[in-house]
């Protein structure tokens, strides 16, 4: 039983992950709070359903999915983010909670306001762990974030971009006098954020078995206070954070019947986080 609900956590949790980690690079970034990072997911949901339905392949699904949302997060960061950083910090988080009530008004007007199925069967197998049960679309889901990020350590630490995104999150100004074109590795960092965010969208799509228009509401919440409790510009941190709570949903109100909502955990993290350790689990102080 308590194994069982470990797994069914560390699942929640890496959803989670792939939601917290884009929104962890943008801040690193630019130091906005990019909200309307859950409509990305909600619509990253959305066209993997019509890829899906139109293609018969969920893996060309996904790849076109996370393609078109990772275009549609440059779109956002060039013709909506980039004018409006020569303002206060607060004009950006309005445009971006702006951009999320929109994109989930526009589902809403295309997709209809209720519920659709996502039926895609996933062919593999269900494994028997130590007791505990890991069913096919959660082995899609482990398999899917430890690629994401494996590629994603690769990225920022093996390579040249990599380099570059560093130095462009820790002194724009320098980087750009070093030769680094600042505005291609922002484009790239939405892109990449944009695209974890769809796989995101579909895989829990899939594990629900449905997509809606407002299915993006509580993870623009949640993401908020993860990278908080993470430290903001860190994705390790924020990682960290979507896996404990993860666990944490499943163990404390499932395992341990504490009468709490399950939603609420995250932000009563955040509260003890901000109290405890301003700077979050990995964060850096300053």
């Amino acid at each position: 039983m308590l194994w069982q609900q470990l797994v069914n956590g560390i699942s929640i949790g890496s959803v989670y992950a792939l939601i917290t980690m884009g929104l962890a690079m943008v801040y690193g970034i630019l130091r906005i709070l990019h909200v309307a990072h859950a409509g990305i997911y909600t619509i990253g949901a959305y066209l993997g359903l019509y890829f899906f339905e139109a293609t018969g392949s969920l893996s060309v699904a996904i790849f076109l999915s996370m393609s078109v949302c990772a275009l549609i997060g440059i779109a956002m960061q060039r013709f909506v983010y980039y004018p409006l950083l020569r303002f206060p910090p607060f004009v950006p988080l309005i445009a971006g909670i702006a951009m999320f009530l929109s994109i989930g008004e526009i589902c809403r007007l295309i997709a209809g306001p209720y519920p659709l199925s996502f039926p895609a069967v996933v062919y593999l197998p269900t494994l028997n762990v130590w007791g505990a049960f890991i069913s096919p679309v959660q082995l899609l889901i482990f398999i899917a974030t430890l690629l994401v990020l494996l590629f994603q350590w690769f990225l920022t630490s093996k390579t040249n971009l990599g380099l570059m995104m560093r130095a462009t999150s820790q002194d724009m100004e320098l980087a750009e006098s070093s030769g680094i074109n600042s505005k291609k590795v922002i484009a790239l960092t939405f892109a990449l954020g944009s695209a974890f965010a769809a796989l995101a969208g579909i895989l829990v799509g899939i594990n629900y078995n449905q997509v809606y228009p407002a299915m993006g509401d509580m993870p623009a919440y949640k993401s908020l206070a993860l990278i908080v409790v993470g430290g903001l510009s860190s994705v390790p941190g924020a990682v960290l954070a979507s896996l404990l709570l993860g666990m944490a949903e499943t163990l404390l109100i499932g395992y341990a019947k504490i009468p709490l909502p399950r939603d609420a955990l995250a932000f009563i993290a955040m509260i003890i986080v901000i109290l405890l350790k301003p700077q979050g689990l990995l964060g850096r102080r300053g």
